[in-house]
């Protein structure tokens, strides 16, 4: 392939609108930052509780640093897990509630370990249209057999179910769809995996330290536990720092020690990060007031958006998605917001489906009232110039 035609490929993403360009950040992840020289209400990250540059975080990370050093040197099996990482997985099973948890490097290589140690070529998987890309290509790399249902529709979900010959099953589903900001069924979702002796697969990534009265997720909020969950939670969102779990039963977690090549063939995160993410789980559950201040910001965003031109899809979470449909359109008025002081990802194909390109409003306990009625001033200006 010549560099030509890159850049043909390039050109056509151009033409559609769905070149991606990066910011660069010149300040800690917080509401208010700085990013190319300039001063701006960011509405952009996944900081749900506002943790990313909390103080005693960042005191726990340096602590860390001075025991432990800064890099791992090894993957987990030959000599990288640290007394830090012990710790933190005996932690993270303790939040959740459930037997045992595994570390790994990050969301996306979480959900690619998890899935191909569960599915070979003989299993089947079941996930909705709208889950995120690493299931997906979790499945893909996996040899199963795919098959994709109508978002959240249970019904076919069912059918799907209930046709298949498959001697393993999986039920693969995020718990907060990234794009859209709405919950997963998973007490259904469970009921169906019990009747159809299936795996059920929950990527819990923008629920996590969120969601229930404590912040323990989805399973905590919707009362749901099960010996055939395969609970995956990422750490870089609300928890603030970095990484992901794998929560579950004793059998699965050591199953993926073995099998989940994401986790045996990659040199372990540095164990200051877990030293970090000690203290952050303390926040969050000791904290419950940035849950709270998160929800009052989320009312006051829907009623300030009430009569915009655009709509704002249900969600009770603090992924708040404004669909604009089209791809220049949204990048405008993203344009328009930061020329005001207030920035906004545009969302675009393949997020999401085309002709629903949004502005992907991520609420965090850091940001204030009057940030919010700033977005909402913003929009409405840029409502009467489109």
């Amino acid at each position: 392939m010549s560099a030509a035609s890159l850049a043909r490929e390039l050109s056509a993403l151009e033409s559609e609108g769905l070149v991606r360009k990066r910011r660069v950040l010149e300040t800690p992840q917080r509401a208010r930052v700085k990013v190319d020289g300039r001063e701006f209400v960011a509405f952009c990250s996944n900081d749900y509780l506002g943790l990313a540059a909390h103080p005693e975080i960042v005191a726990a990370a340096r602590d860390g640093a001075s025991v432990f050093g800064v890099g791992s040197g090894a993957s987990h099996l030959v000599l990288g897990h640290s007394a830090a990482h012990q710790a933190l997985e005996e932690a993270l099973a303790r939040f959740t509630r459930l037997p045992a948890a595994l570390c790994f490097a990050s969301g996306y290589m979480a959900n690619l370990g998890l899935v191909t140690a569960l599915a070979g070529r003989n299993a089947a998987i079941f996930a909705d249209k709208l889950n995120h890309a690493s299931l997906n290509d979790a499945a893909l790399l996996s040899r199963a057999g795919l098959k994709r249902y109508a978002h959240l529709d249970l019904a076919a979900l069912e059918r799907l179910l209930a046709a298949s010959r498959a001697p393993r099953k999986l039920i693969v589903t995020d718990a907060v769809f990234s794009m859209d900001g709405d919950i997963a069924p998973v007490g259904e979702l469970a009921q169906l995996a019990e009747r159809h002796d299936a795996w059920l697969v929950i990527d819990d990534a923008h629920g996590f330290g969120v969601l229930g009265a404590d912040g323990r997720g989805v399973l905590e909020l919707m009362n749901v536990r099960s010996p055939r969950i395969a609970y995956m939670a990422t750490l870089g969102k609300a928890a603030g720092v970095y990484g992901a779990f794998v929560a579950g039963g004793p059998e699965l977690i050591a199953l993926l020690v073995q099998r989940a090549r994401t986790y045996v063939y990659t040199t372990a995160t540095p164990p200051l990060l877990a030293c970090a993410l000690m203290k952050s789980l303390e926040l969050i559950e000791r904290e419950e007031w940035r849950r709270a201040h998160l929800r009052v910001l989320i009312g006051a965003l829907k009623a300030g958006l009430a009569e915009s031109p655009w709509r704002l899809l249900p969600s009770d979470t603090a992924i708040q998605p404004l669909v604009v449909g089209a791809n220049t359109e949204a990048v405008e008025l993203s344009l328009q917001l930061a020329e005001r002081g207030v920035l906004v990802p545009a969302i675009r194909p393949p997020s999401v489906p085309r002709g629903t390109a949004r502005l992907r409003i991520s609420l965090s306990a850091d940001h204030r009232l009057e940030d919010v009625q700033r977005l909402v001033d913003a929009l409405r200006s840029g409502a009467h110039r489109t």
